[in-house]
């Protein structure tokens, strides 16, 4: 199980998460491509800071909304979509390369994601941008409790899935994520967090909202990173997956 974190979320002299604290402990870092936050700069160090540490980069696309954080729908053509789409990881592969590095997936942020999640058109201008490259990037997409639909649409755009599940927030029956407007829609214990990442890493069901047990296919966990408690549930994640590694 792999950890992925969005990263590179600060914006010129605004400072926005822990990327220096989190980075050691995780496996991807999903980097702001200047739509919801980032610019430039910001990009290229949080970019040298993931290859100082052996992470894998990614592309964290959004709809243009800098002032929203990306967090509002938009109502977008599937071709300005896919457009957006190859304009943000263009940007982010360009920096990487120069520091000799590269994109290896792409992970649509907030209101783009949970769009492409309900709107097969969405989703279709996303594996677009993907598909018309010489060696497809990888997707990372949330898991549902049923993938199905999403894989077949995959494998007619020749798009690899990495599934992706979340540590810190509820699911309901149908293996989606909660709105955030529900009680105990995100976890703030660290040891709950814990408990959830490690349940999901080893493959068993966890309990949706329901309190029906619910399986997550998934090959990739978000975590987050923006406070020291944070952190401190980041670190014994990894500490955690390691074990059940060295069990194995």
């Amino acid at each position: 199980m792999w950890l992925n974190c969005d990263m590179g979320e600060s914006f010129g002299a605004w400072k926005m998460g822990m990327d220096e604290a989190v980075m050691p402990f995780i496996d991807q870092a999903n980097i702001a491509c200047g739509f919801h936050a980032s610019d430039p700069l910001i990009m290229q160090k949080t970019v040298r800071l993931a290859l100082q540490h052996d992470v894998m980069i990614g592309a964290h696309p959004s709809y243009p909304d800098l002032v929203g954080f990306g967090r509002r729908s938009m109502s977008c053509t599937p071709a300005e979509i896919t457009a957006f789409i190859r304009y943000q990881y263009g940007a982010l592969q360009a920096i990487a390369r120069a520091e000799g590095g590269k994109v290896a997936y792409v992970k649509p942020h907030g209101a783009l994601h949970n769009d492409m999640m309900k709107d097969e058109k969405v989703l279709r201008a996303v594996m677009a941008a993907l598909a018309t490259e010489p060696e497809p990037l990888p997707l990372m997409i949330m898991t549902t409790a049923d993938n199905s639909n999403v894989k077949a649409l995959a494998a007619e755009y020749g798009v690899t899935l990495w599934l992706e599940a979340f540590a810190d927030r509820g699911y309901d029956a149908e293996g989606y994520l909660m709105s955030r407007s529900l009680p105990n829609a995100v976890h703030h214990d660290v040891d709950t967090i814990v408990r959830q990442a490690l349940t999901l890493a080893r493959g068993e069901s966890i309990l949706a909202s329901s309190g029906n047990p619910i399986k997550l296919d998934a090959v990739t966990l978000c975590v987050h990173g923006d406070n020291p408690e944070s952190i401190r549930a980041v670190q014994a994640i990894r500490e955690g997956i390691e074990a059940l590694t060295t069990a194995k």
